[in-house]
């Protein structure tokens, strides 16, 4: 399969504006995010969609490939899906890969892509088992429960499922609680479809996008990594990032 690697990068963050430009370690951010997408042996190739002159030209600089996308996208996926449009060729699926998460592992972007060679897959990502109380009660790691074939059957800011005969603290003692990696696979042909969802009352409740997706009848394939990502969202995840970084 041809699968082409996209990595939205924007510039005006409202947490971390300037986000994919900060140093880590000497390296920008976007550069050690395109260097890791770069080694994954499943990816035709890879490109950075953005709307940012100075984002433009520090990945050229680095001799990355660049496509320029509108400035009015609501979300990444939407960013995405005109990247697909402009880059030349023909690919039968697309890796969304997270611009603010500079160790993604190679093997986890293989990981994802091997789905989408599965019969009947359409969107994929990747889960990890939860293993602090602290992960599983905190609202802003999205948990997700998976159906007997892998695919997801719901994503929550909530400790889902709800263990209705044990307190909370003994809930992990009682079955494996997943959380979300926000890396996702297409179809080529599944995007463009993707984009023209209007938003349901799941999303707007959770206020996470793949519910539109199921909501809609989508399905979901994920995969589980043992791998733990660092994401930057923060100026105090950049400090974990650094520190990460030294010691690696």
């Amino acid at each position: 399969m041809k699968i082409l690697g996209v990595i939205p990068a924007r510039y005006a963050s409202t947490r971390f504006p300037g986000k994919p430009l900060v140093l880590i370690e000497g390296m920008t951010m976007i550069e050690r995010v395109y260097r890791q997408a770069s080694k994954a042996a499943s990816l035709s190739r890879v490109v950075v969609a953005t709307d940012d002159n100075r984002i433009a030209a520090t990945v050229r600089d680095f001799g990355g490939e660049v496509v320029m996308t509108r400035p009015d996208h609501p979300s990444g996926t939407d960013r995405v899906a005109e990247a697909l449009l402009k880059t030349e060729g023909t690919f039968d699926g697309l890796v969304n890969i997270q611009g603010d998460e500079p160790f993604i592992r190679p093997d986890q972007i293989d990981l994802l892509s091997g789905t989408l060679a599965e019969e009947g897959v359409q969107i994929a990502t990747l889960v990890k088992v939860i293993h602090s109380h602290e992960e599983l009660c905190n609202v802003n790691t999205p948990k997700v429960v998976l159906a007997a074939n892998g695919d997801a059957l719901y994503f929550s800011r909530q400790a889902i499922p709800f263990m209705k005969d044990h307190p909370v603290q003994d809930w992990q003692r009682q079955g494996l609680y997943y959380k979300h990696i926000g890396i996702y696979a297409y179809r080529s042909d599944i995007l463009p479809r993707l984009t023209r969802l209007t938003s349901g009352n799941l999303e707007k409740a959770e206020s996470l996008e793949q519910l539109r997706w199921l909501e809609h009848g989508y399905k979901i394939r994920t995969r589980i990594t043992e791998y733990e990502t660092i994401a930057v969202d923060t100026e105090s995840d950049l400090m974990k990032a650094r520190e990460y970084c030294r010691h690696l």
